[in-house]
């Protein structure tokens, strides 16, 4: 049975349109969706993970404007709320994560700590 739950993240038009250019991007694996979650480490204690994986049994399946997300269950509790930008400036390049379940952000805006 797949679990399909409301979008707990948000993400903004220009990180929709950056996603949307990497799954069209030649070569890309049909098969993965895009994972949305957290992992041990970094310098505030935890590190956002955004990138294509498989699905496994501990996820679930949620989309943003069609694009097929998944996130593990646990991963909820420090995720539900946070917003996902794109930044495609020549200073700062790449994906920031806007979490209201942070209590402090590093430097890098890569790492957290609940």
């Amino acid at each position: 049975m797949e679990t399909a739950i409301s979008a707990p993240v948000t993400l903004t038009a220009t990180a929709v349109e950056e996603i949307r250019r990497l799954m069209n991007a030649e070569g890309f694996d049909t098969t993965q969706q895009l994972r949305i979650g957290v992992k041990g480490g970094g310098c505030s204690g935890m590190t956002y993970v955004l990138g294509f994986d498989a699905k496994t049994e501990k996820d679930e399946h949620f989309e943003i404007e069609g694009i097929p997300c998944i996130m593990e269950k646990a991963h909820g509790i420090y995720l539900m709320g946070m917003q996902v930008d794109w930044q495609g400036g020549l200073n700062s390049r790449g994906f920031t994560f806007n979490n209201p379940n942070a209590s402090k952000t590093c430097g890098c805006g890569t790492s957290f700590a609940v």
